[in-house]
C-alpha cells in the first residue's frame, strides 16, 4: 500500500471508525484508493505547474515542481483521502489527539485557506475583466 492509501486508511480509522468498519476489504480498498490518489496527484501536479517559463533556471523549476506537488497532495488529501466531515467523529474532550488527527486538522485548515485564496484571486480576475 502506498503512502496515500496508508494516510487514507489511518484517517478513516481515526476520524470515521463506524464507516471504516463498513468497508468489506479495507486493505484492498485503500490500496486501490492510494493508487488512484497517486495518479491524480501526478496529473494535478502537472496542471498546477504549467508550462516551463522562458529563462527558468534548474533550481527555479525544481522549486516550481515541488510546490505544485505539495499543493496537489493537499487537494487530493482533502478531496479523496479524508472522510466527509459529516461522518467524522469528534474526539472526547479528555482523549488525546493522535498525530494523524492533528495532521488532518492542519490539512483542513490549509485547504480552507487555499480555497479562500483562490476564491479571492478569481474574484479579482473577474473584477479586472
Amino acid at each position: 500500500m502506498n503512502t496515500y492509501g496508508k494516510f487514507a486508511q489511518d484517517a478513516w480509522k481515526t476520524t470515521a471508525p463506524a464507516e471504516y468498519a463498513l468497508i468489506p476489504d479495507p486493505i484492498q480498498w485503500f490500496e486501490a484508493l492510494g493508487e488512484e490518489a497517486a495518479q491524480r496527484v501526478g496529473e494535478l501536479m502537472m496542471e498546477l505547474a504549467g508550462p516551463d517559463p522562458m529563462g527558468e533556471t534548474y533550481l527555479e523549476k525544481v522549486g516550481r515542481l515541488n510546490a505544485s506537488k505539495m499543493q496537489a497532495e493537499e487537494i487530493v488529501r482533502a478531496e479523496m483521502l479524508t472522510p466527509d466531515p459529516s461522518v467524522q467523529q469528534e474526539p472526547e474532550e479528555d482523549e488525546e489527539e493522535s498525530g494523524v488527527v492533528q495532521m488532518l486538522r492542519v490539512v483542513e485548515q490549509l485547504n480552507r485557506e487555499d480555497r479562500e485564496y483562490w476564491d479571492e484571486m478569481a474574484r479579482q480576475d473577474a473584477e479586472q475583466a
